[in-house]
């Protein structure tokens, strides 16, 4: 895990298409924004993985490449 620093207003990207902006902190409270593409699910992680199987599942399996 990649534990980070940052104040209000300072960002975080994950890959090309995700940032996350620190929004405010707050008593021990950490709002945070989330910018990702439409086809990017965000979810709280009290909510579970089932859909994560769900989703795997309709996705088709990879291809081998030698």
């Amino acid at each position: 895990m990649l534990v980070l620093s940052r104040k209000v207003g300072q960002r975080i990207q994950i890959g090309r298409n995700v940032t996350l902006t620190v929004v405010s902190l707050r008593g021990g409270r950490v709002r945070v924004g989330i910018d990702a593409p439409d086809e990017v699910r965000v979810l709280r992680g009290e909510l579970g993985t089932e859909w994560l199987e769900e989703a795997s599942d309709a996705l088709p399996e990879p291809a081998l490449v030698e």
